[in-house]
């Protein structure tokens, strides 16, 4: 972890990949296109173009019409310098530009092969942690700006907060750990954050959470009606069959409740500093 990161100026770990496309996503996103589309060229003998009549000759007609807007009759007659320029043009332009080649693929593409893209590219973005899915044939946004606004400034917390700051960095590395998500540790984190700053505002650095609200309650610094909403969701931690204690093998926490309780946890943390003038 870099210093900036140990010190909490800047998060170790993103809520998503929102504006952005990393090395990773993207290269599996030029892999789809190529598994989808481009693989699939068969060449007579001697012969280095593609079939006047093939559903790629379609594709590639409409993207310089539509997409590229460029004469049709500048595209490459080899079809290895047509793949190496549409390879080029993908792997260094911009984030969006990235984002509306595929969606012109997906929405000039044969109908089978438009709901494996989008099928293969959905299953990537979630993967990778991407703010945008395909929905309806359409690239959208399903993670708001305001939401990772409120995580990222949560966990850049410092001074007396930094339990609070290292409990939501945990959080947000256990839920997008790749190779093995850790949803049901990730939920507890997130809460512990709220506990943690809660011992800090009340002075009382052993009280549980639902005191801890308690306390600040009396000294006029938290709305009943927040309090007690905080204390639900507490509670759904400390259920029985709940976050903070033992789970049979079979029970599961999807990454959705997960980013729920981060989300909802950094915003709880964020309302009590500014509330209480910190």
């Amino acid at each position: 972890m870099k210093f900036s990161q140990r010190i909490g100026k800047s998060p170790s770990v993103k809520l998503v990949q929102h504006e952005t496309i990393d090395e990773a996503l993207m290269n599996s996103l030029w892999s789809v296109l190529m598994l989808v589309y481009f693989d699939n060229v068969k060449f007579e003998p001697h012969y280095y173009g593609i079939s006047k009549h093939s559903s790629l000759t379609s594709l590639l007609t409409l993207l310089w019409l539509h997409y590229f807007k460029k004469p049709i009759d500048e595209i490459p007659h080899q079809f290895s310098i047509t793949l190496k320029k549409l390879r080029v043009n993908f792997l260094t332009g911009e984030w969006y530009e990235q984002l509306d080649f595929l969606e012109a693929c997906a929405k000039n593409g044969g109908e089978h092969q438009k709901k494996n893209l989008i099928d293969q590219c959905n299953h990537y973005f979630k993967l990778e942690n991407s703010a945008y899915r395909f929905v309806n044939g359409e690239l959208s946004e399903i993670t708001s700006e305001v939401e990772i606004k409120s995580v990222e400034q949560a966990t850049n917390v410092a001074g007396n907060y930094g339990g609070v700051r290292e409990h939501l960095a945990r959080a947000l590395q256990l839920m997008n750990d790749r190779n093995s998500p850790d949803y049901r540790n990730s939920i507890k984190e997130s809460i512990s954050a709220v506990e943690s700053l809660a011992r800090v505002l009340s002075g009382d650095n052993k009280a549980a959470l639902g005191q801890a609200l308690k306390q600040i309650e009396k000294k006029g610094s938290l709305h009943p009606a927040l309090k007690s909403a905080f204390s639900s969701l507490y509670g759904y931690t400390n259920d029985s069959s709940g976050i903070r204690h033992a789970l049979s093998d079979g029970s599961t926490h999807e990454k959705s409740d997960a980013r729920f309780m981060l989300v909802s946890c950094s915003a709880f943390v964020n309302y009590l500093i500014d509330l209480n003038g910190e």
